[in-house]
């Protein structure tokens, strides 16, 4: 039996073996350990599920096969109230979350949950419109993701009137409204990307029939400046610092080296390394190949000395044995490359945080400002930069000129002079 791999206990066994989940627990225990989760992580997730089988335990319960959404959020509502825990309340809730959506994933995949929660009602609308981008605008799937997105933040603003009937009684004044708001509680990019959803959204309205009169014209233009910014990006001292502090003699802790070894000497975006693959390693001539991103060039770099050590130490050391071509995976089963485009960016956050260095832009893209800067620095023309930051257009870094001091510095006008009367 499953359970019996993990625990010894049998007061531990004879309570997950209880109903009205056993059944469902031993299974799911057989799938952790199918899908190669270590004894101690199936431990634990067993262990806060328990949490939940008494919950539903009641004088006449029986051995089941399904759970509701409904009652997971039943569990929830008090459980916090109930809970005893040495630590604090909220971390131990945190990790019963975790384990119950780990379990909730398990039985939607064996078709035993039942989602009793009511579908929102902007939903064929957004389905619509997402389907509607994929066969008319071709859009690619991290494009669809983006819009999807931003567009949620508006139809929920319309409230019941997120329907194909609702959408009749939208008009110019709403949609610029509710779009100065948003640009007064976000940044550029959320802008921009906001107004690009919504302009294609009430084109894909129009073709459908939901809208009589056009309404992407009615959503304003927040002028912008290009190179309006000045990168701010992380010093050669503090990316050393960084460095410096991360342990060696773990797993995490090779693959978090490796991964910034590559961003501070490189300057290649998060991205890049995300999607790096063990062919694009070249041993043999000692050289890495980074693929394009956001419209770019391929790159193709001199392995380091620093780099190729940090590479064959995670590799040989840290990697977990897996098929995946990817370079980089996550630490804990299933083993897999990072999900989300933010899953590298937030190791970069943690390891500034562990090192004390507090910058305005703590994700992986301060090492590729870092990177730039420093090349300006030394006297490298726009060009070379340019071709390293695989920048297809020189337009693209002109931004880095507003650090680039010595320039600046003769182009200055000298300080006028008091003449006295």
């Amino acid at each position: 039996m499953a359970l019996e791999q993990v625990f010894e206990c049998p007061s531990t066994l004879a309570k997950l073996r209880s109903v009205p989940l056993g059944e469902l627990l031993e299974d799911f225990c057989k799938s952790l350990q199918e899908r190669g989760f270590s004894r101690g992580t199936t431990r634990l997730h067993l262990g806060n599920l328990s949490h939940f089988n008494e919950h539903l335990r009641c004088p006449r319960s029986q051995m089941r096969r399904t759970v509701a959404a409904g009652e997971i959020e039943e569990f929830f509502h008090g459980y916090a109230s109930r809970c005893r825990n040495r630590g604090p309340v909220e971390r131990h809730l945190r990790r019963v979350r975790y384990s119950v959506n780990r379990f909730v994933d398990y039985l939607r995949g064996e078709g035993r949950f039942v989602a009793t929660a009511a579908r929102p009602v902007y939903e064929p609308l957004l389905a619509g419109y997402l389907q509607w981008m994929r066969s008319h605008q071709h859009a690619a799937p991290g494009t669809i993701e983006l819009r999807a997105h931003s567009l949620i933040r508006f139809l929920k603003s319309l409230g019941p009137d997120a329907t194909p009937r609702g959408l009749g009684r939208l008009d110019g004044e709403k949609v610029e409204q509710f779009v100065l708001a948003y640009a007064a509680e976000n940044g550029r990019s959320a802008r921009r990307s906001m107004q690009s959803a919504l302009r294609t959204f009430f084109r894909f309205a129009v073709h459908e029939g939901y809208l009589r009169q056009p309404l992407d014209r009615a959503v304003p233009t927040l002028r912008t400046y290009k190179l309006a910014t000045v990168p701010r990006g992380i010093s050669e001292q503090q990316a050393q610092e960084v460095l410096r502090g991360i342990e060696r003699d773990t797993e995490v802790g090779r693959r978090d080296y490796a991964i910034l070894q590559l961003l501070s000497t490189y300057g290649v975006r998060g991205g890049q390394v995300r999607a790096l693959r063990l062919q694009e390693l070249d041993w043999a001539n000692d050289q890495i190949l980074f693929k394009a991103t956001k419209h770019g060039k391929d790159i193709r770099v001199p392995m380091t000395l620093e780099v190729g050590e940090a590479l064959l130490n995670y590799l040989r050391n840290g990697r977990p044995a897996c098929s995946c071509p990817e370079v980089f995976l996550t630490s804990r089963a299933p083993y897999q490359c990072f999900p989300h485009s933010n899953t590298l960016s937030a190791i970069v956050q943690r390891r500034l945080r562990a090192a004390g260095i507090d910058l305005p832009s703590a994700g992986a893209h301060a090492f590729r400002h870092g990177f730039a800067t420093r090349m300006l620095r030394q006297g490298h023309a726009l060009k070379a930069i340019a071709d390293v930051l695989g920048h297809r257009h020189l337009s693209t870094t002109f931004l880095y000129t507003k650090v680039d001091f010595n320039a600046l510095k003769q182009v200055a006008l000298e300080w006028p002079q008091e003449v006295s009367r």
